[in-house]
This record gives C-alpha cells, sequence and structure tokens, in this order.
C-alpha cells in the first residue's frame, strides 16, 4: 500500500446529513493541536485577506481534494471562499485532531467569523465548520483533503452526540409537567418534536443555548422535546393533537398556554432546515408567540 492510499484511509472524515463534517476518531486526541503552528499561519492568511498565501498552503501534488457546498470543489474556490468572507474578527476552535502517522495532522475546526462592515454594536457572526487534513511534504506542511460546510448564521454541531431526546422519557407525563410550571410561572410551553438522529434538531438546540436566546426562553417558556424516535413514528398521536404534521420535517415546534390550550404550531416544516436560518428569523417566532405581558 503506497502513502496516499494509507492517508486515505486513516482520513476518516464523515458528512452529517449532507453538509456539516465531523471527525471520527481514527487516533488518539491529540492534545497539542491548539498549538498546530501551519493553522495558526493558515488562519493568518485568512485574516490579511492574503490570496497568495492562503493558495500555498493547499497542496498541489497531490491536489487537494475538496469537499463543500455547491461547485467548490477545488482548492482555488475554497481559497475564494475563505478570502470572500472578508474577516475582520476569526476565532477558530479545534474540536477534534488526530495524527494517525507522524506527516499527518487531520483536525475538526469551527471557525466563527465577524466579516469587515459588521457593525461592532451588532456584529453579525458566520459559523463554518471545517475538516483539515495537512499532510507534511518535505518541509512545508500543506491541506491535502478538505471537507467544509457552508457559512450559516447559526452555529453548527460537529456531531450529534448530545442526547436531547432520551428514548425513555413518557412524553405525555413530561408535557403535564412543564404544564403546570409554566402556568404558576405565567409562561407559555415550547413543544420541540425532533429526534437525535436531526441535524437540525441539534442546530436549534444549540441555538437555544444563545446568550441572546437563553433570557427569553427562561422567562417566557418552559420547554418539552418530544421524540419522534429512529421511525419518525414515535408520539405521532402528540404530533397530531398538537396539529404538527411531522412529514413536513423536523425539528417542528407547537406553543401551548399552561392549561394545555394550543396557541399555535408549524404546518410546513418552517424550521425543517434551521442550519440555514438566521437567529433574527428564530428569535422573531419566539417573541411573536410569549405570552402577552401582565
Amino acid at each position: 500500500m503506497n502513502r496516499n492510499a494509507r492517508f486515505r484511509r486513516t482520513f476518516a472524515i464523515v458528512l452529517i446529513a449532507g453538509s456539516a463534517c465531523a471527525l471520527t476518531q481514527t487516533a488518539d486526541k491529540n492534545p497539542d493541536a491548539t498549538n498546530f503552528a501551519p493553522l495558526e499561519h493558515w488562519k493568518n492568511a485568512v485574516l490579511a485577506g492574503d490570496t497568495a498565501n492562503l493558495k500555498a498552503f493547499y497542496s498541489t501534488s497531490p491536489p487537494t481534494q475538496v469537499a463543500a457546498p455547491g461547485d467548490q470543489n477545488t482548492a482555488d474556490a475554497e481559497v475564494n471562499f475563505w478570502i470572500g468572507l472578508k474577516a475582520r474578527q476569526l476565532n477558530v476552535n479545534v474540536v477534534e485532531s488526530t495524527s494517525p502517522q507522524p506527516d499527518i495532522q487531520v483536525i475538526a475546526i469551527q471557525a466563527e467569523i465577524q466579516p469587515v462592515g459588521s457593525a461592532s454594536a451588532n456584529p453579525q457572526t458566520l459559523y463554518v465548520t471545517e475538516a483539515q487534513a495537512w499532510q507534511k511534504q518535505a518541509d512545508q506542511w500543506r491541506l491535502v483533503n478538505v471537507r467544509r460546510t457552508g457559512a450559516a448564521r447559526l452555529q453548527q454541531p460537529v456531531s450529534k452526540d448530545k442526547n436531547i431526546y432520551p428514548a425513555n422519557v413518557d412524553a405525555r407525563a413530561e408535557i403535564k409537567e412543564v404544564e403546570e410550571k409554566a402556568a404558576a410561572a405565567h409562561k407559555r410551553v415550547l413543544i420541540v418534536f425532533g429526534a437525535n438522529w436531526c441535524y437540525d434538531c441539534h442546530v436549534l438546540d444549540m441555538a437555544f443555548q444563545r446568550p441572546d436566546f437563553a433570557p427569553l426562553l427562561a422567562t417566557s417558556y418552559e420547554v418539552a422535546h418530544v421524540d419522534i424516535g429512529d421511525d419518525g413514528k414515535k408520539n405521532a398521536d402528540l404530533a397530531k393533537e398538537f396539529q404538527v404534521p411531522l412529514e413536513k420535517g423536523i425539528p417542528a415546534l407547537a406553543v401551548l398556554e399552561g392549561n394545555g390550550k394550543l396557541v399555535v404550531s408549524q404546518k410546513n416544516g418552517e424550521f425543517e432546515n434551521a442550519r440555514a436560518m438566521t437567529p433574527e428569523a428564530l428569535l422573531e417566532f419566539l417573541n411573536k408567540w410569549k405570552p402577552q405581558a401582565r
């Protein structure tokens, strides 16, 4: 087996839900990945908007293999993507790293970008998740394989490991419990139909943890997550009761009064592509259906 074949075997990167990327562990995590100098130099080239310098990080022999949304599947397109973001601030978080052999470093990153021109009082933040495979060629480290999401306004998860929808929960009992809490606190109930296998459900869950979302949710809603199961049919009776057609996609939301009366439900899969939504659209929904001021 030649060197490139060994590399392809050890570079185990998979795509989640067709667009987001995650890194599977083929070796022990490398605790020093955040100090991997080539990654820092790559980041600096992106921030500087230096096309020539950034392009030099991509291998020509073998050519860098790129998997990205649309037709952006060449090293030149990858360089243009990052330069085109016009980042004035770029935070790179290494979420996973392996070094399957001394001359290979595989890294999964989450990049948080604030573009030039984004207002400092209300900055527009973009999120990109990327898996990078670096190979040492002579005395230079170069990118030989890249898997990337598009730029999103909501943070994208790198895995679906979080147990948002525990399988052993009695959903009807949980809803009754949160209704009682909501009634006592003059809140409404927010029911989120979804599943742990659903990528967009994880996107929505991450959005709910944002500092600009959490206070609104805490003061206006009690939240219940309803699992639809691996087959999408679990708790179908609850979905029907709250007028949520699951065939339109998940996550899907319903809002109730504390006494269980339905206020509104999503009937057209409005959030089923949560990964492409904006924070403003989610906040608009939550603000629209929060309880009226007393």
